[in-house]
């Protein structure tokens, strides 16, 4: 531990949760919390007010106030890249020149959509999405999120180089009525400019006589965009300081805005601004991404905890741990601190997670009954997402609560095999209904949650750095310069390509 004060956290009473709440009959509303139509449930977890009292003394130690207020009025806070981290910009709260130039992107992004409406551009029904990372699992997954199934466009988006993920995209999609997006920060993205590449030439095998024509470019690098071909007037710009994981805000979200609406984009922002309001406004003991932040770090530090599972009840929120692994692990998955030092504590957790109650089949042994302590969040939609018969939805909500109830009784059994220990942590998250302004809300809760873990940790969240190694590494092995890697990536690279290669 770095401080005094993480010994003081460390040293805290390991009260079971169940005592937890004989000794405080308010611990519900204690630590239940309610913002923008989300009640976010903190008491199965182990925080107590001593603990949360050492949190707070915690946080005004490593200035987390002063770092917040830095975040949030654009200060270059990313210090290993020397620039700003301004994704919040992209909903309102940030550097004012930021925020307005946030506003006229986005105004640009919903006038070209208005001119792809008209059909000046061309008869399109179809979207294929192109990018990887931030730039292709926020759009996704906010798109599976809040599709209701009767939109003018089908949105197909695609990430991975691996043609399988393209090719059946291209059988079933008619390439004269295709709006080709293509999403890229720097727009020198490998996998996705060949994927690109790839359309554009199905587009001409089908007798597009113009398939740049049919090309809308997303990027930080409009320069890049236009070397690469694309129209001038069909590239939306976002800012250099809004990070690819962060980017969903920003005109990366303009195929989701144009298949469900420019309405539903604004709503996003609207609800995520009241969140950054929340966070920037309230006390840590009720603030809810600080309290989420404590939690993680309580079963990080003190009980060595190195993994924590989200599970959504809800069909649509399926690709939501996939896009929560992104955030937090990319964020916060550092070796070193602020200064370069080693870093003398646990970093982000391993995020993982699934479908309830698919899940419930599968990997819930381990959290019922295996020897790893793993915290488990839990989602959940009052409102249904489907007009099928009340019994579908009662089950599916009564299963997630019973779930957390049951991590944390246990239940006692003479006999071993049977025996559930209990004392296992949850938080509970539940929406009153899914729609665009709450899903703002719960992703900028997730942003500003793992911001806190990054400063109680003393790390850089917004930059990536080990994301690069390996694909410098794919490109050494592409070039064939005559430098050799290991024996082993050698072997891997003949058995595959052949000798010589």
């Amino acid at each position: 531990m770095t401080s005094d004060q993480w010994q003081t956290i460390k040293a805290l009473p390991q009260t079971p949760l169940v005592s937890l709440f004989d000794e405080d009959p308010d611990r519900v509303a204690n630590f239940g919390l309610e913002q923008a139509g989300i009640y976010f449930d903190f008491s199965k977890t182990h925080l107590d007010a001593t603990a949360v009292q050492a949190f707070d003394k915690l946080a005004d130690e490593l200035d987390l106030a002063g770092r917040v207020n830095a975040l949030l009025s654009g200060e270059p806070i990313n210090v290993s890249e020397g620039r700003a981290a301004e994704h919040s910009a992209e909903r309102g709260t940030g550097n004012p020149a930021s925020v307005d130039n946030a506003a006229m992107l986005h105004q640009r992004m919903k006038s070209l959509i208005e001119v792809i409406e008209t059909g000046v551009l061309g008869d399109f029904t179809q979207i294929i999405h192109l990018g990887i990372g931030g730039s292709a699992l926020g759009p996704k997954m906010l798109h599976q999120a809040l599709k209701l199934g009767d939109e003018k466009y089908e949105l197909a988006v695609v990430s991975n180089i691996d043609g399988a993920a393209l090719e059946p995209v291209l059988e079933r999609f008619t390439a004269a009525k295709t709006l080709l997006v293509v999403a890229s920060k720097t727009f020198t993205t490998a996998e996705t400019l060949l994927n690109a590449h790839a359309v554009l030439d199905w587009m001409r095998e089908d007798g597009v006589a113009d398939p740049l024509g049919q090309v809308v470019a997303l990027t930080a690098a409009p320069e890049q965009a236009v070397e690469w071909g694309v129209d001038e007037t069909r590239i939306l710009p976002f800012s250099e300081t809004v990070g690819g994981r962060y980017s969903l805000w920003s005109s990366i979200s303009f195929s989701l805005a144009l298949a469900l609406g420019y309405e539903a984009f604004e709503d996003l922002l609207a609800g995520a601004a009241t969140m950054d309001q929340h966070f920037r406004d309230t006390p840590w003991a009720k603030n809810i991404p600080a309290l989420a932040a404590f939690a993680d770090q309580y079963y990080a530090q003190v009980r060595g905890c190195e993994t924590r599972a989200v599970f959504a009840y809800d069909e649509r929120l399926g690709l939501l741990p996939d896009y929560l692994q992104q955030l937090e692990m990319e964020s916060n998955g550092k070796s070193v601190t602020l200064d370069g030092e080693p870093l003398a504590l646990q970093s982000s957790p391993i995020v993982w997670g699934g479908i309830g109650t698919d899940a419930q089949h599968a990997v819930f042994q381990l959290l019922h009954q295996g020897s790893h302590l793993v915290p488990v969040e839990f989602l959940a939609v009052v409102e249904p997402g489907h007009s099928l018969g009340p019994a579908h939805h009662h089950g599916l909500l009564l299963n997630c609560f019973a779930q957390g109830a049951a991590l944390m009784a246990g239940k006692k059994s003479d006999d071993s095999h049977r025996n559930y220990p209990g004392d296992r942590p949850s938080v509970t998250i539940l929406l009153e209904d899914l729609e665009a302004r709450s899903l703002g809300a719960l992703l900028a809760f997730y942003e500003h949650r793992t911001f806190v873990n990054a400063v109680l940790l003393n790390i850089n969240p917004f930059d990536q750095f080990g994301v690069e190694l390996g694909k410098q590494m794919a490109n050494a092995l592409a070039a064939d310069d005559g430098n050799r890697l290991d024996a082993s990536t050698e072997e891997l690279k003949k058995r595959a390509f052949g000798p010589g290669q």
